[in-house]
């Protein structure tokens, strides 16, 4: 396997960790409107995911940066052509992550109330732009002989990545219900459970459509295989979150995105942005790549630093595992 092949691999499973992690706190934004039904709730859901949320958006940091250095075809095609929904995600990332640390800061209603909605569109818009953006990219963008995009918004609004904005959208809530219910107490759980329980049936209506049409437009054996583990495990999350096994549920839920994620790079390999005017003008991991020099110094780094952040991230959960509810929020902070 050449160097340029293992860095597609790297960089899916880069996406594979943010989806999985980032994916839950994206929902749990979306619960603060769909499942609390006070400001002391609202805090529980914000404190759920207040210890993780920033340590989960590394992923998205450092599949960003992999495939600058990487593949910095990849990514000039990708910023340019989806400049702004990209640059959409970026706001929201920032708004989201100043009102969870602003919304406290005053006890006005109306400040707290402003900043809860922009947690909540700052998390829903994400969720569903990722799954546009990812949609394109595997089915494939107008990318003429100099490798530039030459489509416009637009564009970029097919079906088929609307579809995908909408299974992204919907399995990323579901993820956050059952994070939610394994991580709270009393009547927000059983609510949050409930609502997984919706929400999981909405997800499993949508994805199939979603999957199977990826599967005919480009899959293999390989990306077969993916499809199937991200469906069994979806209908096994329901079914446990069902039967109040809140953990086995979550573990399943990330098992789904994670499959689901690996079959669309399936899919993808080896072209990492297919050209929809010619498919000669595809960007591969050949021509889209760093040199084998600079992919080599990028193994040697990443080799070091992986583990420590594993690490510490995993230390991090650990430390912060322990369920909360209503009971823990004191009134001075609603």
């Amino acid at each position: 396997m050449e160097l340029h092949d293992v860095w597609f691999v790297a960089i899916a499973v880069l996406w594979v960790g943010y989806f999985f992690l980032e994916g839950f706190d994206f929902g749990v934004g979306v619960l603060t409107k769909l499942l609390a039904r006070d400001r002391k709730e609202r805090r529980v859901l914000i404190n759920a995911i207040g210890p993780v949320w920033d340590g989960n958006e590394v992923w998205l940091i450092s599949a960003g940066a992999a495939t600058f250095a990487a593949f910095p075809e990849w990514y000039a095609t990708l910023f340019s052509g989806f400049y702004l929904p990209l640059l959409l995600i970026l706001v929201c990332l920032i708004v989201r992550g100043v009102a969870f640390e602003y919304r406290a800061k005053r006890t006005d209603e109306r400040w707290q109330t402003n900043w809860e909605h922009a947690i909540f569109w700052a998390s829903l818009l994400p969720a569903l732009l990722w799954g546009v953006a990812f949609g394109n990219i595997v089915h494939g963008v107008k990318i003429d002989a100099s490798k530039e995009y030459v489509g416009t918004l637009a564009d970029l609004f097919t079906p088929y990545a609307v579809l995908g904005g909408l299974v992204t959208l919907t399995l990323f809530t579901f993820h956050g219900a059952v994070f939610t219910a394994l991580k709270t107490i009393g009547d927000i759980r059983l609510r949050a459970r409930r609502l997984a329980t919706g929400l999981g049936g909405v997800t499993a209506v949508l994805a199939p459509g979603f999957m199977v049409w990826t599967q005919i437009d480009g899959g293999d054996r390989s990306s077969l295989i993916a499809m199937i583990i991200a469906a069994v495990a979806l209908l096994g999350a329901i079914g446990l979150n069902i039967a109040g096994r809140e953990g086995w549920s979550f573990a399943l839920s990330g098992v789904a995105i994670a499959a689901a994620v690996s079959m669309l790079f399936l899919t993808l390999f080896p072209d990492v942005m297919p050209s929809s005017l010619d498919p000669r003008w595809s960007l591969t991991v050949e021509n889209a790549s760093s040199t084998p020099y600079t992919l080599k110094i990028m193994t040697w780094c990443a080799g070091i630093a992986v583990p420590l952040v594993l690490l510490y991230q995993g230390w991090t959960y650990w430390v912060f595992r322990k369920r909360i509810g209503t009971q823990h929020i004191a009134d001075s902070t609603q």
